[in-house]
């Protein structure tokens, strides 16, 4: 018998790094006169940087300026060049403000930003705030059943799937649709209603799963690709929207995103123009690094977005540099593969490329937005896509979630052409879905224009209460706000800190 010997690695090897250089975070209000200065100091792990801008983002927060550096500049990155880039240490700005262009001065707020980033570096989802309440990131919830679904994008499968669901007697709790380059990918979170708690048992999850298959092999030619996955509750669930990053990436909706040029004097090229994106992959030969320039139209969460792909597709951020000019965003990455390579070969540079290019697209939002506040209930979601795809309407991007009795959502629809919504149809749908009905009209270069409308619906007629046509500037709902709602409840005892 041949005697083969293996490296032994001690299990607390994996900690060590962390526990002899645990993070430090500071949030400073007094440095920047316009934002909030948020500052990390880190050994660094695979997704740290990730981990960080969403904590940031799920708050709603508005990262307007980036800088990450290894080891605090250039001075180590002979060392740092090893396969094993975890031992640098790095520091991490964020230049933040909340949605009104505010600094952060809520000081539970504050305490609640600590907490998350140093309890992702322990891997732990939950934080409890220091009145004993339990706060978890938006988008992530353990204690329901998760369906994830993609597919071809067509008008009205998002309300054949909500049936199906509301059939079965499940309750959709919260849902995330993103459609892109012809494909569709979404996250539904669902509750057994007649039993209150998640969809269990191999039966009943086989028999949810089997109904949606059938509803998507309906509509799809042979060969198509698609999937369905239900999945149980778990501690380690990845957050929704990375979700659906992978998911989208996953079935491959970046192919489309296909142009290449080589650029000249030894410095491989890889450049993208699409609706005002440009992706650049650079050599840096001097410093070891693959230099990616990201240039786009800046808006919410651009840079969740960027990080996330780079992340997922196991590549080092070693030093970065993120700030906007007007309303173009501007993103420059230093990058090493996992293993320590640089991104050599015209393939691999034109597959990053694609795949940041679909990225920065996913969440580009197109036509008209409606948001909606209405009472909580069974087949809700059911009932509002049915009213869209009644009336003809397609929705490009969806989120929907509760909020105690309440359940609010945005929802992005166009004509079944992909068109602009007439005014009489927007009218109908909103007499149809009841509740309080937002319009958003978003014209590039111009303030959102909103007119809202409470409506109540009966039986036998529909009654049209307190009509008003109001201009306001906000921002869109989202997850986060329900979050950040809930620290604004429970901190009326906490005194705001001096800006």
């Amino acid at each position: 018998m041949e005697i083969v010997y293996r490296p032994y690695f001690d299990p607390e090897f994996d900690t060590l790094i962390e526990r002899i250089h645990p993070p430090r975070v500071s949030i400073d209000n007094v440095t920047c006169r316009d934002c909030t200065l948020v500052k990390v100091d880190s050994a660094n792990k695979h997704g740290i940087l990730l981990e960080m801008v969403q904590v940031l983002t799920d708050l709603d927060l508005v990262i307007s300026k980036s800088y990450i550096s290894s080891d605090g500049g250039w001075f180590m990155d002979g060392w740092c060049s090893s396969p094993h880039p975890f031992f640098c240490s790095y520091t991490y700005f964020f230049h933040v403000t909340d949605q009104l262009g505010n600094k952060i001065t809520d000081e539970s707020l504050i305490l609640y930003i600590e907490q998350a980033i140093c309890a992702t570096r322990r891997g732990s989802e939950e934080v409890r705030t220091s009145l004993g309440r339990e706060v978890r990131p938006p988008h992530v919830s353990k204690e329901r059943t998760a369906l994830e679904i993609t597919g071809t994008d067509r008008p009205g499968l998002l309300s054949e799937i909500s049936a199906v669901i509301a059939e079965l007697e499940c309750h959709v709790a919260a849902a995330v649709l993103w459609t892109h380059n012809t494909r569709l990918a979404c996250i539904i979170y669902m509750e057994d209603d007649c039993k209150g708690g998640t969809v269990a048992g191999v039966n009943q999850v086989s028999h949810v799963q089997a109904q949606l298959e059938n509803v998507l092999e309906a509509h799809h030619r042979e060969g198509e690709r698609r999937s369905v996955r239900v999945t149980a509750p778990e501690a380690g669930r990845t957050h929704t929207e990375r979700r659906l990053h992978q998911l989208m990436a996953s079935d491959r909706d970046y192919e489309e995103c296909c142009s290449s040029s080589s650029g000249g004097g030894g410095r491989r090229r890889q450049d993208r123009y699409r609706d005002g994106i440009k992706v650049t992959i650079d050599y840096c030969k001097e410093r070891g690094y693959s230099e990616v320039n990201v240039r786009c139209r800046d808006r919410p969460k651009l840079l969740f977005d960027t990080v996330c792909t780079l992340t997922d597709m196991q590549y080092v951020v070693f030093h970065a540099a993120i700030s906007s000019k007007g309303p173009i965003a501007i993103q420059e990455y230093f990058i090493r593969h996992m293993d320590g390579c640089t991104l050599d070969s015209e393939s691999e540079r034109r597959r990053v490329t694609q795949c940041l290019t679909s990225a920065i697209e996913r969440r580009v939002s197109h036509g008209l937005r409606m948001d909606i506040c209405t009472d909580n209930r069974l087949g809700l979601l059911s009932d509002i896509t049915r009213a869209f795809r009644e009336n003809g309407l397609s929705i490009t991007m969806a989120e929907i979630g509760t909020h105690g009795e309440k359940a609010v959502g945005s929802f992005y629809v166009t004509d079944a052409s992909g068109q602009d919504v007439d005014r009489d149809v927007v009218e109908m749908v909103r007499r149809e879905i009841g509740g309080t009905v937002t319009v958003v009209n978003e014209s590039p270069g111009r303030p959102p224009q909103t007119t809202t409308r409470s409506i109540i619906t009966s039986k036998s007629s529909n009654v049209v209460e307190g009509q008003s046509n109001v201009v306001e500037d906000r921002p869109r709902f989202s997850l986060g706000t329900l979050l950040w709602s809930q620290l604004e409840r429970i901190s009326g005892n906490f005194r705001t800190i001096k800006s």
